[in-house]
């Protein structure tokens, strides 16, 4: 099945739809419409108010579809400081979770993948046989990477999170910010862990 890219074109992050999952909650909800039909869980890669802004409404427009986060970043739904909401003049969405996700669980047939640094729940989601990771603010194509500089970040565990992503075989790679690419993306997480080791 096809990567359905949701661009947010604007400061807020892109959402992707997966077979019957939504990643990632900051678009709008109009923006969500003509797949709401298809989805039955929406994964937040990490709690930051650009991704989680309109998880609310996305949920109800989606027939009430299961809300999932890491359990690290669960707290970031409610918490103010946690999800950045103040720099974006806004309170977080102010959901509860309806599945804790861990490091190895499967949503449908997308692994989760728990790559800290950017957040202390950051995650990543890949799906093997297609070879397509959806990496949040984890890595970027071009080879760049998420800060670390935000509350909860951590440049140690950043780095150890794109280590292991770069064991992966990536073609697709689908981030939080930026264009997506349709091929070669483990190539862009090389790059990513290239930066960091020498600009970071």
């Amino acid at each position: 099945m096809p990567v359905r890219w949701i661009a947010s074109n604007t400061v807020y992050a892109n959402s992707f739809v997966y077979e019957n999952v939504l990643i990632d909650a900051g678009v709008l909800p109009m923006a969500v419409e003509p797949y709401v039909a298809a989805i039955e869980e929406i994964v937040i890669t990490h709690a930051h108010y650009d991704h989680i802004a309109h998880v609310r409404e996305i949920a109800r427009l989606c027939g009430d579809a299961r809300i999932c986060i890491h359990e690290a970043d669960a707290g970031g739904l409610t918490d103010d400081a946690r999800s950045l909401s103040m720099h974006f003049g806004a309170r977080p969405p102010g959901v509860v979770p309806d599945v804790v996700l861990h490091d190895g669980d499967r949503v449908g047939n997308l692994r989760v993948i728990h790559t800290p640094g950017h957040t202390p729940g950051g995650i990543c989601l890949y799906a093997e046989t297609a070879k397509i990771l959806f990496s949040g603010d984890t890595v970027f194509t071009e080879g760049s990477f998420g800060r670390y500089d935000f509350p909860g970040g951590d440049r140690t565990a950043l780095a150890a999170s794109i280590e292991r992503l770069t064991a992966l075989d990536v073609e697709g790679l689908y981030p939080g910010h930026g264009e997506p690419v349709l091929r070669g993306g483990g190539r862009h997480i090389a790059a990513a862990q290239e930066a960091l080791r020498f600009y970071g």
